[in-house]
């Protein structure tokens, strides 16, 4: 579901129907509510709270790298514009402790009161007493009163869930609520775009995932050729070391984290492989990996079948598009890129492997699509969506449903030559695919366009890029 309204400043507001339906209902609900907020940077947790938060009465926090005095300072100076309460600016900045018993004595009005402590971790951080404050804060009174509403939201995913959801923390087990912010997906993505061809929307998506602020960056004026290259080939670009920023504020030996990704982005995808890629001894190696899941920027595959995955088949994929694309063309290119510049980066060395390399993404594009189709089709089974793989064959899509329908598909990125040898070519994998149970095999080819041959075929079914976008 895609939502777009329009905030107080103009700017248009994408997506999120979801979660702010969530915050609406505690909002709205009799008790007070307790929503930490988490997820990766750049993925629009402070934009939602903003939008959630643009008419009513909220004190808004950012924490920050200082001293508590400092911070704590600025949350009165907040809450005294918040309350209109001019006095609160001017109360010593001695304690979290002495700030929020102020504002809860200055608050009389009926209803609730939203207080946010954004960058949760760099307040937590300078102040290492105030999760178990807030903890005794919530139990004692805020709990009770019903006119409170906290959102306590961090960029730091490892840091929330253990210091805030965890159950060592002291919060736990507190929140009314909770989101973790996930990317878009493709068509909310697109909407960032509307003006551009699905062929540019979808290729903006394989480049950018479903971030934001990634997306945002791409300019609707210019040509998707042209955003590249002043977005990720300019040294002068916030998106040009943005995956390095992105392992530095997560992750230690950020150097050992560069070669695994690497090696992945260069398609060696099993532990062994990866790890003579690397120069990481495999006993290590699980670490780094383990580290890179958790953090979604990294995903283990197991070809998809009826029976369970066997741990000793897996690969592992990079899962984050920006990670995907930064590390197979600018990473073990920038020497070239800084000296030769982004124009020629671009021609030389992105522009000839392109459609390969997004002819890769499309498959992934349509993974993530097969999902909506079933509930266009009014599937209400259960289902599993994934790929296969074996020595002897490899299958784009396949969707495992618990109504004894198996799903194959085969996805074309690039001009399809003949229908009719596509549709047999993807007859051919049906054979290879493993069915003892003997469940009904569904045939799906999914490409850019739908060819003319194929429009009076009735199988295998065809899904265009008009089909997945429901254009």
């Amino acid at each position: 579901m895609i939502a777009r309204t329009t905030g107080a400043a103009g700017s248009e507001f994408v997506g999120r129907a979801a979660e702010l339906e969530l915050l609406e209902d505690a909002w709205r609900a009799r008790g007070s509510a307790f929503v930490p907020i988490y997820g990766r940077r750049r993925i629009g947790k402070s934009e939602l709270i903003l939008h959630f938060l643009r008419d009513k009465p909220a004190i808004y926090h950012v924490g920050k790298v200082a001293p508590p005095a400092l911070q704590i300072r600025e949350f009165l100076a907040e809450a005294a514009r918040t309350l209109d309460q001019p006095l609160l600016a001017q109360l010593p900045a001695t304690d979290w402790r002495a700030a929020l018993d102020a504002v809860d004595r200055q608050w009389k009005r009926d209803g609730k009161l939203a207080i946010v402590l954004d960058e949760f971790q760099w307040s937590a951080g300078a102040s290492p007493e105030l999760p178990s404050l807030l903890q005794e804060l919530w139990d004692r009174r805020w709990k009770k009163d019903g006119k409170l509403m906290l959102i306590l939201c961090g960029s730091f995913v490892g840091f929330m869930e253990r210091e805030v959801l965890g159950k060592q923390s002291p919060l736990f087990g507190r929140r009314t609520a909770q989101i973790h912010l996930q990317p878009f997906g493709y068509r909310e993505a697109a909407e960032f775009h509307p003006q551009w061809s699905l062929v540019n929307r979808a290729r903006a998506y394989f480049v950018c995932g479903g971030v934001p602020m990634y997306l945002k960056t791409f300019d609707p004026a210019r040509s998707f050729e042209s955003n590249v290259e002043a977005n990720l080939l300019s040294e002068f670009s916030p998106m040009f070391r943005e995956p390095e920023f992105l392992l530095r504020e997560e992750l230690r030996d950020v150097e050992n984290y560069h070669a695994v990704l690497s090696s992945i982005a260069a398609h060696h995808t099993t532990v062994k492989a990866i790890a003579v890629a690397s120069g990481l001894p495999e006993r290590s190696l699980h670490y780094y990996l383990e580290q890179l899941v958790q953090l979604g920027y990294v995903a283990r595959r197991h070809p998809m079948t009826r029976a369970r995955p066997s741990a000793r088949i897996v690969r592992f994929v990079l899962e984050d598009p920006l990670l995907r694309f930064w590390f197979h063309f600018v990473f073990p290119h920038r020497s070239f890129v800084q000296q030769m510049g982004p124009a020629r980066s671009f021609t030389e060395l992105i522009k000839p492997q392109l459609e390969a390399y997004f002819g890769g993404c499309f498959e992934r594009l349509c993974r993530e699509a097969l999902p909506v189709l079933y509930a266009r089709e009014r599937v209400r089974a259960a289902y599993r969506v994934g790929e296969y793989w074996s020595k002897d064959v490899q299958i784009d899509v396949v969707g495992v449903r618990d109504d004894a329908w198996i799903d194959l598909a085969e996805c074309k990125w690039g001009a399809v030559g003949s229908a009719p040898a596509l549709a047999a070519e993807l007859e051919t994998k049906v054979r290879a695919f493993p069915n003892p149970r003997g469940d009904t095999i569904g045939r799906r080819l999914f490409t850019r366009a739908r060819p003319s041959a194929a429009r009076a075929r009735t199988q295998p079914t065809w899904h265009s890029l008009d089909d997945l976008y429901d254009a």
